[in-house]
C-alpha cells in the first residue's frame, strides 16, 4: 500500500463519513509524517512502500497491545474499538503467513546460517523477520524459532 493511496482512502472515508476508518487513516498519515521527520525529510515528502509497511505494522502492534490491556482492565468497549481499528489497519498489510510457512522459512534460514543452539536465536529471528518483511508477526516468528531450537 502506497502513501498516496492511503491519502486518497482518507479522503474517501471523509466523504462517506466513516468515522472509525477516517480516525485510523488520519492517525496513520500522522505516523507517516513522524517517520519522515525522524528520517530528516520534509513532512510533505512521500514514504517508500517498505517504510509505509513498517509504520502500518507498528500501528497494528499498538492496537494489539491496547486490546490486551483493555481486556485485562475489564474495558470491553475500548477493546472493541481497538479491534475495529486493527481490522482496518490489517487491510493495508500483506496477507499474513501461516505457522507452517513461517516454520519453513525458519528451517531454511537456520540451515543457511548454520545455527544449532539458542545462543544465536536473535540472529536467526532477525534474519527471518527480514525475509518475511511484514508478512508475519514478530511474536509468531519468535515462538516458531524457540520451538525449533529446543
Amino acid at each position: 500500500m502506497k502513501h498516496k493511496e492511503i491519502q486518497k482512502e482518507m479522503q474517501g472515508a471523509l466523504k462517506s463519513k466513516e468515522e472509525v476508518k477516517l480516525s485510523v487513516l488520519r492517525c496513520l498519515l500522522s505516523a507517516f509524517t513522524n517517520e519522515l521527520v525522524a528520517k530528516g525529510k520534509k513532512p510533505q515528502d512521500i514514504l517508500e512502500n517498505e517504510e509505509v509497511l513498517k509504520v502500518i505494522q507498528k500501528e497494528a502492534n499498538k492496537r494489539k497491545d491496547s486490546i490486551e490491556q483493555f481486556t485485562k482492565g475489564n474495558r470491553p468497549e475500548l477493546a472493541d474499538l481497538e479491534k475495529k481499528e486493527l481490522e482496518i489497519l490489517e487491510k493495508y498489510l500483506p496477507e499474513q503467513m501461516s505457522d507452517e510457512e513461517i516454520k519453513s522459512v525458519v528451517e531454511n534460514k537456520k540451515a543457511e546460517l548454520g545455527i544449532e543452539d539458542k545462543s544465536k536465536m536473535g540472529i536467526l529471528i532477525g534474519a527471518v523477520m527480514k525475509e518475511v518483511q511484514g508478512r508475519a508477526d514478530g511474536s509468531k516468528v519468535k515462538s516458531v524459532v524457540e520451538s525449533l531450537l529446543n
